[in-house]
């Protein structure tokens, strides 16, 4: 897979893709269909792995070339060594976590570097929409409140929050809309927050 077709399936994943060193070590925690990895093992020479829960996906994976493990991530990541990998990606997967303090401190301990993404709660058209009575239903939330996956809903603000209180180094903070940083008022105009940390 190449930069372009990267672009045009997740323009999100193309602009996060940019963080990831050429030849890095990677795990992708949720990797879903295995696109993100896919282009990196392609276009940037990456090697790594994959982990993802979901039936459906593995197949997805495997047919991109794809090294995957189906696993729970809330089961931890103790297979792997501390600093294993250049970098940990968890790419709009947190907000499904139960325990993301959790699952951030495992990140930081197997990753040198980690990049996390996530719905970006307090992006305008879900705050109208809370003002309207309704929870938000957008490109970022696409879920109905009774058939959602997620099971946190957090802000730009809110992560700074916890990773500060985790331990955790923010080297970088991006809002992003339609796979786009957003300069003004991220917090309000950008649906999904990607986060670059590693441990302090």
């Amino acid at each position: 897979m190449n930069f372009q077709e990267l672009s045009i399936l997740r323009a999100d994943l193309a602009f996060i893709a940019h963080w990831v060193r050429d030849a890095s070590h990677v795990l992708d925690l949720g990797c879903g269909d295995g696109v993100m990895l896919d282009y990196l093992q392609t276009g940037k020479q990456c090697l790594g792995y994959g982990v993802e829960i979901d039936d459906n996906k593995i197949p997805l994976c495997v047919e991109r070339g794809v090294a995957v493990i189906q696993q729970d991530l809330e089961a931890g990541l103790a297979m792997f060594a501390d600093n294993a990998f250049d970098t940990v990606l968890c790419l709009s997967a947190l907000q499904m976590m139960k325990n993301v303090e959790g699952v951030l401190r495992d990140i930081a301990r197997v990753g040198r570097e980690a990049i996390v993404s996530f719905p970006n709660f307090a992006y305008w058209p879900h705050r109208f929409a809370l003002l309207r009575g309704r929870m938000p239903v957008s490109k970022s939330l696409p879920y109905e409140w009774y058939d959602t996956p997620n099971l946190r809903c957090a802000t730009i603000k809110d992560f700074e929050e916890l990773a500060n209180r985790v331990g955790l180094e923010v080297l970088e903070c991006v809002a992003l809309q339609d796979g786009k940083p957003v300069n003004f008022l991220p917090n309000w105009r950008g649906s999904l927050a990607v986060f670059r940390f590693r441990k302090k």
